[in-house]
């Protein structure tokens, strides 16, 4: 069992120690010792710890916690404003008593209003809601956590699962999650839904920002036709993976300026295929990516790529990682042209609903973007997204 999740659990059992004896309870003091004592051995892995808490997955840093899915505190945590935990190298007993009994006294939906109390929190160890910097109106005034999302790690972390797929490694499972639930993050990081998009710099870097892009959109998407959160980051593992296949093109078919030639293009016409037995070779539970990285390309009406042997309906997320990918692709620059204005992209989506598009599915993206479209923030790998 690592120290995080023993942290946890021993925390978990302080909150209900606390609440269920008076002061002066022997056991109450001995959850207060297990528990610091849990902090300290943390501290020493780690010297700056954080947890996120995002509906039943937990997520240390930027790393999910397999372990700890489904786990009864986390849901609870997060229902009473509590989805992030952070807290640094100057805590002591007192102060991590004094953070525990405020989250109990939420949990019991009373607010403490003890000055002392909150400058205490505020010096060592915060909570609060993801990304927000002020409190929501009727909420006390405990110190909420912030996080400054830059998406400059996510960036590095797909350039290098890219990197360790085109050098014949393993595809790296947990940092494809691990990007998807921070991105997640991210979009759930404001007093009001965001979409992160990120400007591409150079052209080599196209294939690593579009499935950032796309994986975004898909999520956002996903919330947007009502799917459950379970739903939404397996359609956002799947975006993020969709276009895996072209890891293996060379840079010069990728980025070339002119009209393909046509052995060209078949090479690219390939990476569906590949993408899928790429994503296949891995874990047997990621055969809805799979399923996606070979139909991402496939038209309602039967055009695109790969065609099939018999016509049959494709997946609901491929329909979605469709839309997906040509509205982000439409909206970058490319080498052999500009990016398109939002209005010209989402006109060609309506115009072709019903024929490259799933129409429900297209209508619903262009509804979300018309809607959405104050809150798509679209910054470099290394600036940190606005704040509300």
């Amino acid at each position: 069992m690592s120290v995080q999740t023993e942290f946890l659990h021993s925390f978990a059992q302080a909150l209900s120690a606390l609440a269920l004896y008076p002061d002066g309870h022997a056991s109450r003091h001995r959850a207060l010792d297990h528990v610091y004592e849990k902090t300290l051995s943390l501290l020493e892995e780690d010297s700056a710890p954080s947890f996120s808490f995002v509906g039943d997955d937990v997520v240390s840093g930027s790393v999910p916690m397999r372990e700890m899915r489904g786990w009864e505190w986390s849901q609870k945590l997060a229902g009473v404003g509590v989805q992030r935990l952070e807290f640094d190298q100057t805590i002591t007993q007192d102060e991590l008593e004094v953070v525990i009994e405020e989250m109990i006294q939420r949990l019991a939906h009373r607010f403490v209003d003890s000055t002392e109390a909150r400058q205490t929190q505020r010096r060592s160890m915060k909570f609060g809601e993801i990304g927000l910097k002020g409190e929501k109106a009727g909420a006390s005034e405990i110190s909420t956590a912030t996080i400054a999302f830059t998406l400059s790690e996510e960036s590095e972390a797909v350039r290098w699962m890219h990197d360790e797929l085109a050098e014949e490694h393993e595809l790296p499972i947990a940092e494809a999650e691990a990007v998807v639930r921070s991105l997640s993050v991210a979009m759930h990081g404001q007093q009001q839904m965001m979409v992160p998009l990120l400007e591409i710099r150079e052209y080599d870097e196209y294939t690593v920002t579009h499935s950032l892009n796309v994986s975004t959109l898909t999520m956002a998407l996903a919330e947007w036709l009502g799917m459950g959160a379970r739903d939404v980051r397996a359609f956002g593992v799947a975006g993020l993976m969709h276009d895996l296949g072209k890891v293996k093109i060379p840079r010069d078919i990728l980025n070339k300026t002119g009209k393909l030639t046509e052995s060209e293009r078949a090479v690219m016409h390939e990476h569906p295929a590949a993408g899928a037995r790429t994503i296949l070779a891995s874990e047997d539970n990621l055969d809805l990516a799979a399923v996606v990285a070979y139909e991402h390309h496939i038209m309602i009406d039967g055009g695109g790529y790969p065609s099939f042997q018999f016509p049959r309906d494709c997946h609901q997320a491929s329909k979605l990682v469709h839309v997906c990918d040509v509205y982000d692709a439409l909206r970058t620059d490319r080498p052999y042209r500009d990016a398109w204005p939002s209005k010209r992209v989402l006109s060609h989506l309506e115009e072709r609903a019903g024929t490259e598009f799933d129409r429900d599915i297209a209508q619903a993206f262009t509804s979300m973007m018309k809607v959405w479209e104050p809150n798509v923030a679209r910054v470099g790998q290394d600036e940190a997204l606005p704040s509300s």
